[in-house]
């Protein structure tokens, strides 16, 4: 998934009533660059990686919204879904790969705050993985070498700087944004 800025992320809309695409396309596309699908066949002929967000209705005829959320997981297409129905979420909600549940009418505020949200989650994801991976350099080197040596060197004070300033943007990330338990990566 790209880290983006809202400036050029792009958003796939998958909706087949005109008048729900009409305002979430006009919504969104003050912000992000939109595509709009009218059904589910037509979603899966647009949806690459070069989508950060897909806002997937649930129910639509010749291909639901569960079935195009299915092939997006089964073709490793690398974007963050949110379903949007105007159906009350069940129990067959738990095994499914979505970022995000949306019950309509959507309005603006919470359709714009849920695409930022979703974007602001990768750029989190991309962070906590490159902490991770300093972190594990980190550990290897305490493990490795003396602690002179490792004061010593100017590569592992850089290492450590490093890990802090990320320790630091994911706090201030988290901060600005409310990630529930759910959105934050294990």
């Amino acid at each position: 998934m790209r880290t983006t800025e809202s400036d050029d992320a792009t958003v796939l809309v998958v909706e087949d009533e005109d008048d729900v695409a009409d305002l979430f396309v006009t919504v969104l596309s003050t912000e992000y660059v939109v595509m709009h699908a009218e059904d589910g066949i037509e979603a899966l002929e647009l949806v690459d990686e070069s989508v950060d967000v897909v806002l997937l209705d649930r129910r639509m005829p010749t291909m639901t919204g569960d079935e195009v959320l299915e092939r997006i997981e089964e073709d490793d297409i690398d974007c963050h879904v949110a379903m949007i129905s105007g159906v009350d979420p069940d129990m067959d909600v738990i095994d499914m790969g979505f970022d995000d549940y949306l019950v309509k009418p959507v309005d603006n505020a919470t359709l714009l705050n849920t695409v930022e949200r979703l974007l602001a989650l990768d750029a989190y994801e991309t962070i906590y993985q490159d902490l991770s991976a300093k972190r594990v350099k980190k550990n290897v080197l305490e493990v490795e070498k003396t602690p002179a040596a490792l004061k010593a060197s100017e590569e592992f004070q850089r290492l450590k700087a490093e890990i802090t300033e990320l320790e630091s943007k994911l706090d201030e990330m988290v901060g600005e944004q409310e990630f529930t338990e759910r959105q934050l990566p294990n």
